[in-house]
């Protein structure tokens, strides 16, 4: 679901692609099903809230989505370099897929920061 104007929406939403994607790979391959879970959970959760805040019906709801959005992105990350140390994804798809989340994250703290300075 591409959203003309809104980058954050589309990238958190390729984001979200590439943990199922994941997912269905690590429980194929590894047979691996709590982590799997854990980062299909939270991978998705990401531009899910994205798209709630976006039809936020006021600036705090939309403060909130948005930092759920981005508790949602950090918890992905932990979950990617748990995968990697447990060896059950490779450096480079852990990489690629951290980068990606850290963009993100990085995109929504300044979101957030841009709020809450302007709610004051």
């Amino acid at each position: 679901m591409k959203l003309k104007n809104n980058p954050l929406q589309n990238k958190s939403y390729d984001f979200a692609l590439q943990i199922v994607k994941l997912s269905k790979k690590i429980v194929k391959e590894n047979r691996e099903y709590v982590l799997s879970k854990q980062i299909l959970r939270s991978g998705t959760s990401v531009g899910a809230n994205i798209m709630e805040a976006n039809g936020a019906i006021s600036k705090a709801d939309f403060s909130a989505k948005m930092s759920i959005a981005y508790k949602e992105c950090l918890e992905t990350k932990y979950w990617l370099s748990l995968l990697k140390d447990s060896h059950e994804i490779n450096e480079t798809e852990f990489k690629i897929l951290f980068e990606q989340a850290d963009e993100i994250a990085r995109i929504l703290f300044s979101i957030l920061k841009t709020t809450r300075i302007n709610k004051q």
